[in-house]
């Protein structure tokens, strides 16, 4: 949105604070069509997909008459829930609703579009009867892919991340008595994964860093200290903190799934629990396998192919 403001003209901005997202995938159409004002200068209307546009479109007709472009960051089809059952139905059935109405529907990957697209068939069939049919069909055409603009901001902990995959296999290194040096960063929310507390604990010896940075620029310097960077996510439609990594010279690890074989080449993907450890493992032991030049450049100009 940043990008946007600097190089649209006239591009007038509204939001809400990035919390409680259920009420705003709830409530947020409701709201700004109170807020935003009626204007005959507008011409396109750039939405999030968390936002409900049917809703506000229907609240709203003067804005139904624009040009509608949705933008996901993430899908609530393919979002990941500790059981599917706690999967609450309504909110991917909005999306799939915004996108049937938008004229363009952007998606910051093609593991993001390629997810939701191939989704909604199966998504569909959790409706008891009378179900509607070829949905996937219908959006498809709209479709284009736009990779995220890496603008360094602050990165956070959730589970979706797989702390516990990550902590677990420092463990195992700190058992196998390696030398390594830890740094995590992130802001903490109220409900922080209780494997952060323990880990701390076990691995402090070895801890360089912990928690929330208050500056950007003492952000970027841990990064551009550090030599390597670990994704466990069993969640990532776009990558933005390993590209921010990998920006400031750290050597990336990343699940071969998602959307990590998009960005990275084969040598910086692991595919089990094992062939991570076993590479920190190598590189505890060989940190100049790591820092050695020429890494940066095939990661970066992957991710600018794509």
């Amino acid at each position: 949105i940043d990008l946007l403001k600097e190089n649209i003209d006239g591009c007038s901005v509204f939001t809400l604070p990035a919390k409680k997202w259920h009420w705003r995938a709830r409530t947020a159409a409701l709201y700004f069509s109170q807020t935003i004002p009626v204007c005959s200068s507008y011409r396109v209307l750039f939405s999030s997909s968390v936002l409900n546009l049917c809703e506000l479109v229907a609240l709203r007709p003067d804005l139904a008459r624009l040009k509608k472009v949705l933008y996901f960051h993430e899908n609530q089809l393919a979002y990941p829930v500790r059981k599917d059952q706690e999967r609450d139905f309504q909110y991917g059935y909005n999306q799939v609703l915004s996108c049937l109405v938008s004229d363009a529907v952007a998606f910051n990957s093609r593991f993001n579009m390629e997810s939701f697209l191939s989704s909604i068939g199966s998504f569909m069939k959790k409706i008891p009867d009378h179900r509607p049919k070829d949905l996937d069909q219908l959006i498809r055409p709209k479709c284009v892919v736009l990779n995220y603009p890496v603008q360094f901001p602050d990165v956070s902990r959730e589970h979706d991340k797989n702390p516990e995959l990550f902590f677990n296999t420092l463990i195992k290194l700190k058992e196998k008595q390696l030398d390594f040096q830890l740094s995590v960063l992130g802001e903490t929310f109220t409900d922080v994964p209780e494997i952060f507390s323990s880990a701390q604990q076990l691995l402090q010896s070895n801890i360089l860093n912990w928690g929330f940075l208050p500056s950007k620029d003492q952000y970027l310097k841990v990064l551009c200290d550090a030599d390597v960077v670990v994704s466990t996510a069993k969640h990532e439609f776009f990558g933005v903190a390993m590209l921010e990594a990998v920006h400031c010279g750290c050597f990336p690890l990343c699940p071969k799934a998602l959307v990590y074989p998009e960005i990275f080449p084969d040598q910086y993907l692991y595919s089990t629990p094992e062939q991570l450890c076993k590479r920190l493992q190598e590189l505890c032991r060989r940190p100049d396998l790591a820092r050695k030049a020429g890494y940066r450049q095939i990661a970066l100009l992957s991710a600018e192919g794509t």
